[in-house]
Parts: C-alpha cells; sequence; structure tokens
C-alpha cells in the first residue's frame, strides 16, 4: 500500500526501499541517514520525549540541538509510546510493511513490544532487520553499550595519548560511527541477498566487534605475533615520519610512508643525502633510528611555514597537511572542489548540512527532508497506518 506522504519517488539508489527506524541517539541515526540519503524512505519512530539528542546541547541552531541536527536529515518522524496498545499496534504495523528495520534497544528489549526479530518475520518474512548493540546478543547481551565505554574496554584509549599520559578518549564517537557504517553494509548485502532470494534476514552489529576491526593494525600485531600495542603520542609504530612535526610557525603531519616519498621529502628539505644514509635507507631503518632523524627534518622545516611547505611538499608528491581545526578542514575540502556542505529543506525549515561522503555518477545521493521536528510527520503516518 503507497504511502501518499512518502517522498516523490525516484533520486537515490535505494529509491522504493522503506525503512522502519526505531534505533536513537548515533550509530542507528548515523546509519538511516545514509540510507535516506541514497533514497530510502526512513520514518523515525521515536518516543513521546523524542531522540535523547534533541536534547544534547549546546550547540544548537535555532534552539535544536546540533548534535540531532546532524544526523537525523530525510526522515519523517512519528512519535509512538510502545507501551500503549494502539501506538504498539502502528508500530507493528509499520514493521510489517517495512523493507527494513533498525534498531539499537538493548538485545531482547523489542521482544517485549513484539517487535523483535522472530515476531517481525512472522508477519514480514522479506524483512531485512538490523540491529545494533554494545557488546552482541550473546553473554554480553546485560551491558549497556555506550562509545566511550568500548573505547575503554576495546583497547582504544590505551593507544591515544603522550605515553607518559593518561590515556584519552578520541575527539568523537569513533565505533558508534563504525557502527552505524558496518549496520549500513549490512543492510545493503542484505538487501541484495534478498532481491535474489525473497529471503530476509537478521543483521547483528554491536560496537566492540567494530572497535576491534577498526583497531586494524594494532588488532592483528596482537592476534597475529601476540604483541600488545601501547600509545605513542602521535607517533606511528611502524613507519616514520609519519606524524607531527614543528615549522616555523605551526605543526604539520609527514607522512612519508615509503622510500620514494622519503627520498622526495629530502629534496624537497634540501638534504637529499640523508636519503642514502644507511641509517635511514628504507622504513624500517628509518623507524629504527627515529630519534636520530627527527632533529636532522625539524632542523630544516623550521625554516618555512606549515602552508607553505604543505605546497612545496604537496607539488612533490609527499604526503603532508597542516593541522587545523574544524573550520579549516571544510575550507580545505571547498578549495579541493570537494563541496562538502549542502542545503536541506526550503525557507525557514532549510538547514546546512554535511554531504553524503559517497559520489554516485548514475543515482547520486538526495537531500529531501530537513531533520524532522517530533511527530512532525505522525498524524499522515497514523492515518496511513491504519489503513489495514
Amino acid at each position: 500500500m503507497a504511502d501518499p506522504g512518502a517522498p516523490e519517488p525516484g533520486g537515490g539508489p535505494l529509491s522504493g526501499i522503506l525503512v522502519a527506524d526505531f534505533s536513537r541517539i548515533l550509530a542507528g541515526p548515523y546509519a538511516t541517514m545514509l540510507l535516506a540519503d541514497m533514497g530510502a524512505d526512513v520514518i523515525k519512530v521515536e518516543g513521546p520525549a523524542g531522540d535523547d539528542t534533541r536534547s544534547w546541547t549546546p550547540p544548537e541552531r535555532d534552539g535544536e540541538s546540533t548534535y540531532y541536527l546532524g544526523i537525523n536529515r530525510g526522515k519523517r518522524s512519528i512519535a509512538l509510546d510502545l507501551r500503549d496498545d494502539d501506538d504498539r499496534a502502528d508500530a507493528q504495523e509499520l514493521a510489517r510493511r517495512a523493507d527494513v528495520v533498525i534498531e539499537n534497544l538493548r538485545p531482547g528489549g523489542m521482544a517485549r513490544f513484539g517487535l523483535d526479530h522472530a515476531a517481525v518475520a512472522a508477519t514480514n518474512p522479506g524483512v531485512v532487520y538490523a540491529s545494533i548493540s554494545g557488546f552482541g546478543s550473546g553473554a554480553g547481551a546485560h551491558v549497556p553499550g555506550y562509545d566511550l565505554m568500548v573505547q575503554a574496554m576495546s583497547g582504544l584509549m590505551s593507544l591515544t595519548g603522550d605515553p607518559d599520559g593518561p590515556p584519552f578518549r578520541a575527539g568523537i564517537s569513533v565505533f558508534d560511527v563504525m557502527a552505524g557504517n558496518h549496520a549500513t553494509i549490512g543492510i545493503l548485502a542484505a538487501l541484495r541477498h534478498r532481491d535474489r532470494t525473497g529471503e530476509g534476514q537478521h543483521v547483528e552489529v554491536n560496537l566492540l566487534s567494530s572497535a576491534l576491526t577498526g583497531l586494524v593494525n594494532h588488532s592483528s600485531a596482537w592476534v597475529a605475533s601476540g604483541t600488545v600495542p601501547y600509545r605513542m603520542g602521535n607517533a606511528h609504530p611502524s613507519v616514520f615520519p609519519y606524524e607531527p612535526l614543528p615549522t616555523a610557525d605551526d605543526d604539520m603531519i609527514v607522512a612519508a610512508g615509503n622510500d620514494r616519498q622519503f627520498g622526495k621529502l629530502c629534496e624537497v628539505l634540501g638534504i637529499p643525502g640523508v636519503a642514502e644514509d644507511p641509517r635511514f635507507a628504507r622504513n624500517a631503518d628509518r623507524t629504527a633510528n627515529r630519534e636520530a632523524l627527527r632533529p636532522i627534518l625539524t632542523e630544516r622545516l623550521a625554516e618555512r611555514g606549515a602552508v607553505e611547505w604543505f605546497e612545496l611538499l604537496t607539488d612533490a608528491g609527499v604526503p603532508c597537511g597542516p593541522i587545523q581545526t574544524i573550520d579549516g578542514g571544510f575550507a580545505m575540502a571547498e578549495r579541493f572542489g570537494l563541496e562538502p556542505v549542502v542545503e536541506v529543506g526550503d525557507g525557514e525549515r532549510a538547514i546546512p548540512t554535511t554531504r553524503h561522503p559517497i559520489r554516485f555518477s548514475t543515482t547520486p545521493a538526495v537531500y529531501r527532508l530537513p531533520p524532522p521536528q517530533l511527530d512532525e510527520h505522525g498524524a499522515d503516518l497514523r492515518k496511513w497506518l491504519s489503513e489495514r
């Protein structure tokens, strides 16, 4: 049954896919925003008080949390109290009609509302049902899952900060975002399987597993060799130079990841003979002798400022970059023609938002709806859902 209030069909590779979004805060809403950008019709189901992030201020824009605004564009909102019989029936009907259901309650939490995977699949066997948790649906199901906890428990914080200082969290909820991306990938793969077979399935993502795969080389160091890595500040355990180095004004990142790049770096710095020094000829040598090499590089880098070095080294093919605040990051993206900011919504509801990160040559991302106000579309959606 077509939803008369749905966005106009067409645009985006997921046009025609209906997503019932029972998730909240970050990982799930981030995933469903990506799906909405790709054309899916996302219905955001909120409790009467709304998503927690609506109240996470400052900062704010026109009285709305920028945290909430940053991860909820492209969606329609309906407020449902799942403890209420009528509202719960509407939620179950929405799940019955959906192509995708996504939730991030503690494992088992949806069962008490008749909205767990088994219950939904009984009336909607083709559904792709995605669950996001902190520690999986097994022995860790009872543990609440918050990104900061997982940063601590996974080992990330032990890798972040100065060697002689305390552990630090990353500046963003990195594993929530990573889990949201993994949920999106899992949903798309499951939809592909359903297209071939007609069969739905349960997609499970947890923050700890996302963290362990996301720690990549550090995870491999432990799994493959039994080596426990520890924080090295901004240094890299296996590559040098690959860290901030001081210039005449600001620090800049220099990331000479192979011998050719290191040779180019030395040419631009006017010390070509250093690249031929046996202590520094190969990456393994440079890593072992980093304390001898670092002052040689910093002496030359002190002759110019970070921006000037960035231009010279980039022209020579040496990876590098000035350390900037986030406004500088957006300015750099503008300079490179990435058009990082797009506007979503019309008139007074129009807001600037960050562009979807994927470019499609044929079915580009769409930006149809601003982040919804609580229950903004509730009346139309309730009417539609009542047409059973």
